[in-house]
This record gives structure tokens, sequence and C-alpha cells, in this order.
């Protein structure tokens, strides 16, 4: 007598079941298998028990598998999980100090900034449209970071997720610096690794400002722009003890090589000019008590080092935009660059 074959299962009622488990992020998943599991740990060369990363002050140890099981639910290919293991290690990293930025109410999205080698190899978008939607990679590794959190690190919304209103930039947002004709140093390289490495940054970032200026034919006015929106009225970050990112896409990177302004010039202009009469911040209800009149002329810097401002080039090459992420808003999380380990062939 043989055996009945049993009907493979209905991926409809599987992807049910994980929405009812409250294990997705409000979009259906890919229900893995033990087979894809084990693809991603394979392509990882990883152990499944293996501890990729801990948070103490959350009595949270993350394994490899359960990153890898979440990759595949966020849609990854295995050759992607290197990728989402070093963002991981980042979240992890004592510098990024997670239970601020994951949970507070300023609900910060993880910003992961691919660059080096691996970016090209697994077509992660560094172009036009870097930010928004349409690419794979992009969308899934970020995605598997923010599923990893939720599924491995309890970071729900409601639960230890406490934010006000978010951004949808918590689903995902994950993009790669463009390699090309670069006006300096390529970012992991400034951030201390070698020009052939390849690396993921994690930053923190509780929302984003579209920066246009199309008239700028110098550094001086174009980062005017950037300095004010790094320092408005309404930003988290009124004390000077903060990090932000300035992503500069095509048309205003031509505008810094042209001038022949060094990264560094670029950071330290920027600390300079981003900056707050500390009168306009109390009549704003930012800094306490009545204005005096010496605090018309007394100014509150946002940043303190030139290291504070992370640059990075992204973005189309057409277009008068780039962009500015004001970081979380404390001096408790700094953002952190993990080299992305593959396995040897």
């Amino acid at each position: 007598m043989t055996r009945p074959v049993e009907a493979p299962p209905d991926p409809g009622e599987l992807i049910e079941a994980y929405y009812r488990a409250g294990w997705t992020d409000g979009l259906p998943v890919v229900p893995p298998s033990d087979a894809s599991v084990a693809a991603m740990l394979a392509a990882g060369g990883l152990r499944g028990d293996e501890i990729i990363g801990e948070i103490p002050g959350r009595n949270t140890r993350v394994a490899a598998d359960k990153v890898a099981i979440n990759a595949v639910m966020a849609g990854c290919r295995p050759a992607y999980l290197p990728v989402v293991v070093a963002a991981i290690r980042g979240l992890c990293h004592a510098d990024f100090a997670y239970h601020g930025p994951a949970s507070s109410t300023g609900g910060s999205a993880m910003v992961l900034i691919v660059s080096g080698p691996v970016a090209r190899r697994l077509e992660i978008n560094s172009g036009s449209n870097a930010f928004g939607q349409g690419h794979r990679a992009n969308a899934t590794i970020g995605r598997a970071v923010r599923l990893v959190m939720m599924n491995a690190m309890n970071t729900r919304p409601g639960l230890l997720d406490r934010a006000t209103l978010g951004t949808p930039g918590k689903y995902a947002f994950c993009f790669a610096e463009h390699e090309d004709d670069l006006p300096w140093e390529p970012f992991h390289v400034a951030r201390g690794l070698g020009a052939g490495d390849s690396a993921v940054t994690v930053f923190a970032s509780n929302s984003l400002h579209q920066v246009y200026n199309q008239l700028a034919a110098t550094p001086e006015p174009l980062l005017r722009c950037f300095a004010d929106a790094l320092c408005n009225l309404g930003s988290p970050n009124v004390r000077g003890f903060n990090e932000a990112l300035v992503v500069l896409a095509g048309e205003h990177t031509e505008v810094v090589r042209a001038s022949g302004w060094s990264r560094r010039d670029v950071q330290r202009f920027l600390v300079e000019h981003a900056r707050r009469r500390v009168a306009d911040l109390k009549r704003a209800g930012r800094l306490p008590g009545s204005v005096a009149p010496a605090d018309e002329a007394t100014w509150r810097h946002a940043f303190e080092r030139p290291e504070d401002v992370l640059l990075v080039c992204a973005g189309g090459r057409a277009g008068s935009w780039s962009a500015c992420l004001p970081g979380w808003g404390t001096k408790w999380t700094r953002s952190v660059t993990v080299r992305i380990d593959a396995p040897a062939a």
C-alpha cells in the first residue's frame, strides 16, 4: 500500500499564519524553509548557533539562524546575507547604543550605507532613486535588518519601539555610495578601512530633508543650504553633540569637485555654519528662559567636530537635489562602520 502524498502548504495560508504570529513588518513575508535558511547560512559561512551580536542592556543575543530566517522572510538572496550580518553587528556595537535610537519616541530609521566592491557585485542601487523603490538588494537588505530588530531583538511597535510617528524608512533604508568619479576617497576609506574593503555603516536618523539649489556654482552658497537644513528650529539636535548624514547627488557633487574642496573642507564649513542664535532657540521654545540681550549674539553650533558630519555621494547625476539626514538627536549613539566579510569561495 502506497503512502498518500501530502500536498505542500498553501503559501497564502503560511503568509497569513505569519501575520497572526506577529512576525511581519506589515507587508507579506516569504515563508522560510529548511533549505532556504540553510542556503542563507552557507552564503554567510555561518553555523546556525553562532552569535552575531548581543545587547547586554536588553539581555538580547542574536544568533545566525535568526538572522538567516528573517533574511529569507525579507526576500533576500543568499548573497546578501554578509551585508545583513555586518549591519546587525553594527547595531549591536556598544558605540551605536541600540536601545536609544531603537526605542525612543523619535522613531529612527536605521540607515544602511554600503560602500566598496560589494555594492556593485550585489547591484545595490547608488544612482537615481537611491533612497526609493525598485531595487531588490536595497529593499530586502534594509527590510531584513528591521525584521531582525522586531523578531530577534523584540523591537516591536508599542512595546520596545515607542515611536510617536516613525518614518517609512523604518521598513527599509539601504543604499550604496556611487563609486565612480568620487571627489574624494570612498566613504569606507574615510572611516578607516582599506580601499579594497567593503563595508556597511549603520546610522540612526529621524528624518530626511531634500536640499534644492539650482543656481549655486561654488560650494559656499550651496553648503549654506545644507547648514540651514541641519539646524532648523525643529531639529532634535540643538545641543551640539550630534551626527548628521549629508548625501550629495550628481550636480552638487560636481560643484564641490570643480572647487577642489576636500571632504574635510566641506565638513569644516558645515560645522561652522550649522548654528542658531540662542535668542532664536529661546523664542522657539527649544531652550528654556527668556531672551537676554546677549542671546542675540550668542551662537549654538549643531556639531562639535568635522567627523560629526558624514559625507556620502549617491543619487542621480541629473537634478539639483541632495539630502540631509539629521541624526537621532543625542550624544548617546554614534554611527558604526563594519567591514563586510564574505566567506571564501
